[in-house]
């Protein structure tokens, strides 16, 4: 509103009225001012990291990553941070050297002798007596020979009484993965090591075999994916039930397209979630399909389930979090990965100077170098360091964290990172309470890399019983892989035994960590049930 000078007021109470109407008036329109400079600044900020997701590298790593020997503010009145090389190492990781040098091949792979002998005519020596052979010098090389393909005839043989004439028999053909079918054990685990550990499509694999001369469409490579799958369900039951039983449990979800699901577009979003457990040498990973990602999903796959359960920040998760007797714990990895984000979408003046968002880094990085000084400590010890010193970095983080959220703008990035940062601040720190449990979800999130990898090869599954075939044999061949046994291998034992087994305790004797890889490897050239 413009004042002409010559119709001001002349009483004091009036002009007041006036001078704070105009201040008031000022107030607002600074209000829309702030509030746009803050949606360009929102803007800009998405625009930085766009370009920084487009066109720079994707690490998440930060200069001074897990540095526990630089701060970022001033610490030196607190004694507690000051931790120095030897204070922070485990006895284990000072003990342990770096192996350098090219690794020695697998001793279980068979050994070719290729003799290299000198001609009769170079062992005479000068002085004219015979030379004598004193030793050996021995050298490896790697050898491969390209996949064989051959014809297994099983030739039953039949026998009659000459006398009797009416008394035949024939002599027993042990069950095959899929009855009436032509397809071998061994071709069925080539068919899924090669689409879902190599993320080799049906439609290329089909275009392989027509190379060779044989004719196998991928309609019938489906069809026999899916059901050489379902001779794997009584050994996921197994597994499900040791999974059930253990102390914490890792889950995660991703999305994967079906074209053929009832009463949903084609275009529209499934979900595969996975879910870990077990100790380093009895490893479970399970795969699963739902056309949801609701909270139900979680509640029917762990359901019963007692312990800790470690997720991402998702809210699906927390139906069956709330059950009696289960204890979430959430992600740093995530809460770090929105620092990074901030510090990505900085300008590139600010990002060269330390900021607030190189602060959280570099706290959460102190953590994680604990962690790493001590993956390979026993849980008790991990307990205690975690008390003694990653305790006294999460004091200082968490005061830092009250006194810088109410002075940055929740719309930023910074913001977001620092709001998710105190919203799930008590499942992130849970970890504190058991030396067995991790600080993130890195371990969900690994095991459900594969799929993710192969799903940008295959891009989609056609119906929903094909998604549940591919959620199998990822359990089976990511499984296999996390407790040391070659997929193919370990597939073709499969596939051979479980249309044979009879009993529980057959099944449960094809456990991963029941096998031998050895023995596995040493099965492959032998065919499958002849003499």
């Amino acid at each position: 509103m413009k004042i002409n000078p010559n119709n001001l007021p002349n009483d004091v109470e009036s002009l007041k009225a006036l001078v704070q109407k105009q201040q008031n008036l000022l107030d607002e329109k600074q209000a829309e001012v702030d509030k746009k400079q803050a949606r360009v600044e929102q803007l800009e900020e998405q625009w930085r990291l766009f370009l920084h997701r487009k066109f720079a590298s994707q690490s998440e790593k930060a200069p001074g990553q897990g540095e526990l020997f630089n701060e970022t503010e001033e610490t030196a009145e607190d004694p507690i941070l000051e931790l120095d090389a030897e204070a922070i190492l485990s006895p284990e990781t000072k003990t342990k050297a770096k192996t350098r040098g090219r690794k020695p091949l697998p001793s279980e792979l068979p050994r070719v002798k290729v003799i290299h002998d000198l001609p009769e005519s170079e062992r005479q020596c000068p002085c004219g007596c015979q030379l004598s052979e004193i030793g050996e010098e021995t050298s490896e090389q790697l050898d491969i020979i390209p996949a064989k393909i051959r014809v297994l005839q099983h030739i039953q043989k039949k026998y009659a009484c000459k006398a009797c004439e009416d008394k035949v028999k024939t002599a027993f053909k042990p069950a095959q993965p899929i009855p009436k079918s032509n397809a071998s054990a061994g071709l069925l685990a080539h068919i899924a090591v090669s689409k879902y550990q190599d993320a080799l499509p049906l439609y290329r694999q089909e275009g392989m075999f027509k190379r060779v001369g044989i004719h196998l469409p991928r309609q019938t490579l489906a069809n026999w994916v899916i059901r050489s799958s379902e001779l794997l369900q009584p050994l996921i039951n197994l597994m499900r039930d040791q999974l059930l039983a253990s102390p914490v449990i890792h889950c995660d979800e991703t999305v994967v397209k079906v074209l053929k699901e009832p009463d949903k577009p084609a275009s529209s979003q499934s979900y595969m979630w996975v879910q870990v457990a077990g100790p380093p040498q009895q490893r479970i990973i399970l795969f699963d399909y739902d056309q949801s990602r609701s909270g139900q999903v979680p509640l029917r796959l762990l359901s019963g389930y007692q312990g800790y359960l470690q997720t991402d920040g998702y809210e699906g998760y927390n139906a069956v979090a709330s059950q009696p007797g289960v204890t979430q714990l959430c992600c740093m990895a995530h809460a770090r990965r929105k620092f990074m984000e901030a510090k990505k979408a900085q300008p590139k003046a600010k990002a060269k100077t330390r900021s607030k968002v190189d602060v959280a880094i570099d706290m959460i990085g102190k953590l994680y170098g604990l962690e790493r000084a001590y993956q390979d400590a026993t849980p008790e010890n991990r307990y205690q360091m975690r008390q003694e010193k990653a305790k006294p970095v999460l004091e200082k983080l968490r005061h830092w964290l009250d006194k810088t959220l109410p002075t940055v703008p929740p719309t930023i990035l910074l913001g977001k990172a620092l709001n998710y940062l105190h919203k799930y601040w008590a499942r992130l720190t849970v970890y504190l309470e058991d030396g067995c449990l991790n600080i993130d979800n890195n371990i969900a999130e690994n095991a459900i890399r594969p799929f993710v990898i192969g799903r940008k090869n295959w891009l989609f599954s056609d119906t929903p019983r094909g998604a549940h075939a591919s959620a199998r044999i990822y359990s089976v061949i990511e499984t296999a892989k996390a407790n040391g046994l070659e997929p193919y291998a370990y597939l073709k034992q499969l596939f051979t035994e479980l249309p044979r087994v009879s009993s529980v305790d057959d099944v449960e004797a094809l456990l991963p960590w029941n096998q031998n890889l050895t023995t596995l490897l040493m099965n492959e050239t032998l065919p499958q049930g002849g003499v």
